[in-house]
């Protein structure tokens, strides 16, 4: 959930046109996603925070029998990641952020993430504690192994691959400097990973979209349309990918959701999105977050999307 918050591509360049189009027919047939993700909207639950971490929310909750433990398999990444620096491939030249949502030592911070900074249309938390499966598997390391995933398969296509942070510090980074080391890198695309803390019943992924905001220091005129366009292929790609449908409660079943809120997007000037990959607190999506296997095709499919949007 946003605190301010594999098959690789083809060599061969999608149009927009062609692009959004698959996207639309992902995301408006049935049978692209999870046949139980379920219809039925129901109203959107209360700011689950860019910046505020929503009432359920507890990283450190005990392990209960509702959710499953996360895998543990040798495969799943490790920090030792090869060193960045971009390589020959399709991507070659071509700079990507990950942004992973969130510390898993947030929680042990709280008088320093709960520091106000200046997000342009007001004042908001540094960072938040996120979410976490009813189990204990907190979104914190959801985000960071998914976002390590996505790391390797980006760097294998030539790109230039940063992370705002790597398990590298005792907590943040604040909102303001994620979006800061994304301008800096002046990042072709920038992609913050996360997922939600929504009621039980609500379930599936969508993407976050940066909407028009121009107050203080942000300024998003520049970035809308690019995002949309990097958000869109990345929704209809991680359809693909995942088999996961659409938001049911969140984005009318588009699996876009556009925000003013977000200091993480409304203070990038390069084009940036956030990615809900579902929710932890809805048993059958908790399932899919704690597998590994399945932690892999959101990681394909973000790296679809992006991989989608940089050819062209």
């Amino acid at each position: 959930m946003p605190y301010d918050e594999s098959v690789p591509p083809t060599r061969r360049r999608r149009s927009l046109l062609a692009t959004t189009a698959l996207a639309a027919v992902c995301l408006g047939a049935a049978g692209c996603g999870a046949g139980d993700a379920g219809a039925g909207a129901p109203a959107r639950p209360g700011p689950s925070g860019d910046d505020a971490a929503s009432p359920s929310a507890r990283p450190s909750d005990p392990p209960s029998k509702s959710a499953p433990a996360p895998e543990r398999t040798p495969s799943s990444p490790t920090r030792s990641a090869p060193p960045a620096g971009a390589g020959s491939g399709p991507l070659s030249g071509k700079t990507v952020v990950i942004d992973p949502g969130h510390n898993p030592d947030n929680h042990l911070h709280t008088r320093e993430i709960n520091r106000q900074v200046d997000i342009g249309t007001t004042h908001k938390e540094c960072d938040t504690t996120g979410t976490s499966t009813d189990a204990g598997y907190a979104e914190a390391r959801f985000t960071l192994d998914v976002s390590h995933r996505l790391r390797t398969l980006l760097r294998a296509q030539g790109a230039k691959v940063v992370l705002t942070y790597d398990g590298d510090r005792p907590y943040g980074p604040c909102v303001d400097e994620r979006a800061r080391i994304g301008n800096q890198a002046r990042a072709d695309a920038v992609v913050s990973v996360h997922a939600d803390g929504s009621a039980v019943g609500n379930r599936g992924f969508h993407v976050i979209l940066p909407g028009p905001v121009r107050a203080g220091a942000a300024d998003t005129t520049k970035i809308v349309d690019p995002s949309r366009d990097l958000g869109t292929r990345i929704a209809g790609l991680f359809v693909r990918a995942t088999g996961s449908a659409p938001s049911n409660y969140i984005g009318g079943n588009t699996g876009l959701d556009v925000r003013k809120d977000l200091g993480g997007l409304n203070l990038s000037t390069v084009p940036k999105v956030f990615i809900e990959c579902g929710n932890m607190r809805d048993p059958k999506d908790a399932a899919l977050l704690t597998s590994s296997g399945w932690r892999q095709k959101a990681a394909q499919g973000i790296a679809d999307g992006i991989s989608s949007y940089l050819n062209g």
